[in-house]
């Protein structure tokens, strides 16, 4: 693929190259005895294949003057037609237009995610995320995975998820959280400090490889910290010692089953606000709600109140669950 400023090279040569045919098909005709404004005109009409009258004035090399600048000229500007196309083309379907209509697409997006790499764990996140309909945007340093994210239709920025630059083309400040999965705790630290200082307000999630990196990331601003071996191996020990309860969150997956589990944040100006959970929750089974101060009640008597604050774990069918979630 060529670049922009490769095309704009080529039209300034092929410019140049009409001037110089110009200037020569004057002065040519000059020689041959015409008078300026016919040699201009006579020039013009040659190059541009109209043809002209007072042929008959010229001499037999006048004649081969003029057949060899037409052919010239056809070849020049037959190359100057395929260089506009060439840029048009490039500036709609090329690295420059592909960035322009990629960042219009990012600039759209309101409280969605912000991934930072696209490794093996930032590609399940983005599963998970396209799975669920959520919208999310993908910050990758390595510009080789960009094939891969064009093939997963994912919306991305190739650029160092640690640059605030970058994070405010991602859309930190409208985003709803951020997942950093990038390889290196130190760097993950980092990313969360920058983007809590520049959001307070995000949720972040972020990996840690090693046990002593979870405190420092906390500190950082991370809202919560996983570490995928130690997840992966309570995963393992859980399936060993309870299987059917692992399939029952498996099972409640969007995407795998007509029944999932949901959390609904309630809000200071929510309908749900006051009433009992009974009422609040409609045909979803209600299995916890997290007070505002973090107390949990499980197994929620279902005359309780909802209160601002408070956020409803339930369980059902998505039409069960549509209407809590619209309230």
């Amino acid at each position: 693929m060529r670049s922009p400023s490769g095309v704009g090279q080529r039209v300034l040569l092929v410019a140049f190259a009409l001037l110089a045919l110009l200037a020569c098909g004057v002065g040519g005709y000059a020689l041959y005895g015409f008078s300026l404004p016919d040699a201009v005109y006579m020039t013009v009409m040659t190059l541009t294949t109209e043809g002209f009258s007072g042929a008959d004035r010229l001499t037999e090399s006048g004649k081969l003057f003029t057949a060899v600048l037409a052919v010239v000229g056809v070849a020049v500007f037959v190359a100057a037609l395929g260089l506009i196309g060439t840029a048009l083309v490039e500036g709609r379907f090329g690295p420059a237009g592909r960035k322009r209509r990629m960042q219009h697409r990012i600039d759209a997006l309101r409280n969605h995610f912000i991934v930072c790499a696209y490794g093996r764990v930032g590609q399940a996140v983005a599963r998970e995320f396209q799975a669920e309909g959520i919208p999310f945007v993908v910050i990758e340093a390595k510009a080789d995975l960009e094939d891969r994210l064009q093939r997963d239709r994912a919306p991305y920025l190739i650029g160092n998820a640690a640059s605030e630059p970058v994070l405010r083309r991602a859309g930190i400040h409208h985003a709803r959280g951020l997942v950093c999965a990038v390889d290196s705790d130190a760097e993950n630290v980092y990313i969360t400090l920058i983007a809590h200082s520049l959001n307070p307000a995000l949720a972040i999630v972020s990996r840690a490889s090693e046990a002593a990196s979870a405190e420092r990331l906390t500190h950082a601003g991370a809202s919560s910290v996983v570490s995928p071996y130690t997840t992966s191996g309570r995963r393992m020990a859980l399936l060993a010692v309870r299987p059917h309860v692992v399939d029952f969150l498996e099972f409640t997956r969007v995407g795998s089953s007509d029944c999932r589990i949901e959390e609904i944040r309630v809000d200071a100006d929510s309908r749900l606000v006051g009433r009992p959970l009974r009422q609040a929750c409609g045909g979803a089974l209600p299995l916890l709600i997290r007070r505002a101060d973090g107390a949990l009640e499980p197994n929620p008597d279902p005359e309780t109140a909802v209160r601002a604050g408070d956020t409803l774990i339930v369980f059902g069918d998505p039409g069960a669950l549509r209407p809590i979630e619209g309230e």
